[in-house]
């Protein structure tokens, strides 16, 4: 699955890299990112966030499935 990274990822580090993937994610997640944008979150949601959106575009199709229900998963969860 994805790799252990020791960096702990900022709110902007995450906004910075959803952006640089947002036109490869699903359109009905953009809103989802909106609501998560606005509300703090644990340093291990944010890494986990950031860590599903690394290299998004270069996933196959599978993988990128796979990163979806888990980011539909953690995005539907902190409304």
């Amino acid at each position: 699955m994805l790799g252990e990274c020791k960096l702990n990822h900022s709110q902007e580090d995450v906004k910075s890299k959803y952006e640089s993937q947002a036109e490869f994610l699903p359109e009905d997640m953009k809103p989802l990112f909106n609501q998560f944008f606005a509300g703090e979150h644990s340093q291990e949601l944010l890494n986990e966030v950031f860590h599903l959106l690394k290299k998004y575009d270069l996933a196959t199709a599978d993988e990128q499935n796979t990163r979806n229900e888990r980011l539909y998963l953690v995005l539907g969860m902190v409304q």
